[in-house]
């Protein structure tokens, strides 16, 4: 549980503390200027308002999940979004291993920060209360920043199963998350949304595949490539060859199987969530139907959701809520 927030020795620490990590970390100039940690913590109403402006200033779906959220929820799921956004651009945007591990480790100094009572970050000032008012363990946040962290040295995945254990840290977290502010603890649906964020964490590695290459990793496991005689260097090149499509239609069937494990979940929670639920399932397995249309030819073509599928799919959730119905069965 965080702490009281009247430390104030602790407080004067803190600043000092902060203001050295700022100030010696060079990798905070590749990143938005509101990023930085800040030598004075802001009031906890002006916090509040810069994570609603990070999630309303980054993806659209963030937005639109929210449109299903009870209004008691928003500032909270924006709390833990603007801490997963930061965190992510952290570990992705400096373009620099050395400064990308220094400022995740001065993130993770905030997060300490945070659940002793002296934070001064905005997204950690807001988060406080959040952490406080739902009783979330700190490794979920901090097992986040160990999958940001392997970004930096890990860019090949032997096995399926070495994938698995990365999405362990860098997926399944957001899923437990949401059920900690919807009031959900045990490990039975802890483990049906472990299924649904890896098979959401897999859909979006197999969309991109041409991205993360570019960026020096590839998420498809070797022991994939090597059954397949899919080589590298054709990933480098561009070329979707068919060894490369049947590769990728094998990847897209196990991604299936992730999702359907972890659908249960729909029947196990309340109604608002389970929209919300259905919703990113359904997402997700709408980016590998785009993956099927265009012959699971990934490379250098990122199959992407249509804008029409993409209002059906919230149609169809808006008119569950109103019609008072579970989601059900994923088409």
């Amino acid at each position: 549980m965080v702490k009281d927030l009247t430390l104030t020795s602790m407080s004067s620490i803190s600043s000092n503390n902060s203001e050295q990590l700022t100030s010696s970390a060079p990798g905070w100039s590749c990143l938005p200027p509101e990023y930085a940690i800040p030598p004075a913590a802001p009031s906890e109403a002006e916090a509040r308002e810069y994570c609603r402006r990070l999630a309303r200033s980054h993806y659209e779906n963030f937005s639109v999940a929210t449109w299903f959220l009870p209004g008691r929820l928003r500032q909270h799921f924006c709390n833990v979004y603007a801490y997963c956004r930061v965190s992510d651009d952290l570990g992705d945007e400096v373009g620099d291993t050395s400064a990308s591990l220094q400022l995740l480790d001065q993130w993770e100094s905030e997060l300490n920060a945070c659940y002793d009572g002296y934070p001064r970050h905005p997204v950690f000032v807001a988060l406080a209360e959040t952490v406080r008012k739902f009783d979330i363990p700190k490794h979920e946040f901090s097992d986040l920043l160990a999958a940001f962290r392997q970004d930096q040295s890990v860019t090949r995945y032997a096995t399926f199963t070495d994938l698995l254990g990365y999405c362990r840290y860098s997926a399944n977290p957001v899923g437990h998350l949401v059920l900690y502010l919807c009031g959900y603890r045990d490990a039975e649906r802890q483990r049906l949304s472990d299924y649904t964020c890896t098979a959401l964490q897999l859909a979006n590695f197999w969309q991109d595949v041409s991205v993360d290459y570019a960026k020096g990793r590839i998420y498809l496991p070797l022991e994939d490539l090597r059954r397949f005689g899919v080589s590298e260097e054709e990933i480098s090149a561009g070329r979707n060859t068919l060894a490369f499509c049947e590769m990728m239609r094998f990847e897209v069937e196990r991604a299936r199987e992730w999702f359907t494990q972890g659908l249960p979940l729909v029947g196990k929670v309340g109604r608002e969530l389970a929209v919300d639920l259905d919703l990113f399932n359904r997402g997700g397995q709408e980016i590998l139907n785009a993956i099927e249309r265009q012959g699971c030819a990934v490379l250098g073509r990122r199959p992407a959701i249509s804008k029409t599928r993409k209002l059906a799919l919230v149609a169809r959730a808006a008119l569950g809520k109103v019609l008072g119905k579970l989601p059900g069965k994923v088409q």
